[in-house]
């Protein structure tokens, strides 16, 4: 009985690592990009009809943005992912099919059709691999993604469209539905949970941003954009740990809120809800609550806040919305800050990242035993460290950026960089991570040296691997 509780226990762990690879993928695809997203939804909220300063000849540019730029950005990124550059190219010719056999903007369409184009070019290539006439390179590379691309376009405009517009109908009627009866707030139910489990690129980059895409572009806003990354209910948690936590956690509290509100880096405030799973609470009925003030006040964005800062959320706030979009990350924060500080306040448990550390030690963690045993019997040098995280860009970037400063500090020449958790080097030594992502950290890199953290700013491990170093200098 005990043995097939631990076997389903792996699977778990194995399938969540798997789903956040997924999202981790979704985020490759979408954040190189979120530039010209946020390009398009300045362009709509400043020239529409109902826009900031309405200008028809510049409001021509729009439609065309969302319905060719934007999704063909996705295939050409979704394929070099897979298969480099003859990849991304075997994308967008892949997806122009079913942008020209739609009637709606393809995101869906174009994060589908991108990588299996490309996986399609990159399996061919494997067969003819060594089987090219010298000479003979150039000719069959080209005319061989000419013919592969060729079928694809046809293929998704004649089959895959149709089913991609029937999927993207299906989970449109369902969210509008839920709009509609007063339910959209019940969201924050999948929302909340799978983003302490970093999990929200899936449904955000997946789900979301499309739909707000297509939203957008009917009604120059969508809320769809603010469902999931309202950064209010983590304001409200991390005040209330700054008021009423204990430990460490009460002071690290108030430089996670600059990091959290003001940088956008949602990724801070998972530990603080992890370290008490009730907290899971406090978040969900704090987002549900500012789903339902921007419902009722009517509130969206212009384009997907990315990442989830203040600062970004009032960019992309469209003329007469910002009453709305304002209190609903205000209603946010008060209520996750009103929850969290009850149940922080009537908790008989002394538990703080210090007892956190301790316990995960206790319970022999898997990332504490892989340092300790590459510590008893690996002496090779360290000259690359990564931290890796969902997109490589936020808590990642962080995370490196106070490490390197420690290492130049000591003297060490020791590289310190950051990435996503696929895109780490082969040259990498050491990849930190956080303990959430471990599993998916080790399915992509299994013969890595990965070291754990549960805090960005202040974890015993990193000040261990650092210590480390130290020594080996």
């Amino acid at each position: 009985m005990e043995i097939r509780k631990q076997l389903n226990s792996v699977q778990k762990k194995n399938m969540r690592s798997k789903v956040q690879a997924f999202g981790g993928f979704l985020t490759g695809m979408v954040i190189p990009n979120m530039g010209a997203f946020i390009a398009w939804g300045f362009i709509t909220a400043l020239f529409i009809p109902t826009g900031w300063v309405p200008n028809e000849y510049f409001g021509k540019l729009v439609g065309p943005m969302i319905t060719y730029m934007l999704p063909l950005l996705l295939a050409y990124t979704g394929g070099k992912l897979v298969a480099g550059e003859r990849g991304g190219v075997a994308g967008v010719i892949g997806t122009f099919g079913l942008i020209i056999g739609s009637d709606i903007p393809m995101f869906l369409g174009a994060m589908v059709m991108g990588p299996f184009s490309a996986y399609a070019v990159k399996k061919f290539d494997s067969l003819i691999e060594n089987k090219i006439p010298v000479g003979f390179e150039m000719v069959i590379n080209n005319f061989s993604l000419g013919i592969l691309g060729l079928l694809l376009s046809l293929f998704s405009y004649s089959l895959i469209g149709p089913v991609i517009l029937q999927a993207n109908k299906a989970v449109t009627v369902l969210i509008e539905g839920l709009i509609k009866t007063g339910f959209l707030p019940i969201l924050s139910l999948i929302n909340e949970p799978a983003k302490v489990l970093f999990l929200n690129n899936v449904i955000d980059q997946g789900i979301y941003y499309p739909l707000g895409m297509q939203a957008a572009l009917k009604a120059g806003k969508s809320i769809y954009f603010m469902v999931a990354s309202n950064p209010g209910a983590g304001l409200g948690l991390l005040l209330a740990y700054s008021l009423f936590g204990k430990g460490a956690s009460k002071k690290t509290a108030p430089g996670a809120i600059i990091i959290h509100f003001l940088g956008g880096i949602h990724e801070i405030y998972f530990p603080y809800v992890l370290m008490k799973p009730i907290l899971i609470i406090s978040m969900i009925l704090g987002s549900a609550s500012g789903i339902l003030t921007f419902s009722i006040f009517n509130a969206g964005l212009v384009a997907g806040p990315s990442p989830g800062s203040i600062f970004a959320y009032l960019a992309l706030t469209p003329k007469g919305n910002f009453i709305g979009v304002i209190a609903g990350v205000l209603v946010a924060a008060a209520v996750s800050f009103a929850i969290t500080s009850f149940i922080l306040k009537s908790s008989k448990e002394e538990e703080d990242f210090e007892q956190t550390v301790k316990k995960s030690k206790e319970m022999k963690q898997e990332g504490k035993d892989l340092l300790n045993s590459v510590l008893q019997h690996n002496n090779a040098p360290i000259k690359l460290v990564v931290f890796a995280c969902d997109a490589g860009l936020g808590s990642s970037a962080m995370g490196a950026n106070a490490f390197k400063k420690r290492v130049e500090k000591e003297g060490l020449s020791v590289a310190v960089k950051n990435y996503a958790i696929e895109k780490v080097p082969q040259e990498a030594d050491v990849i930190v991570t956080h303990k959430s992502l471990l599993d998916r950290t080790r399915l992509t890199w299994p013969d890595k040296r990965i070291v754990t953290i549960e805090n960005f700013i202040k974890d015993s491990n990193i000040d261990e691997l650092l210590a480390e170093l130290i020594a080996r200098k």
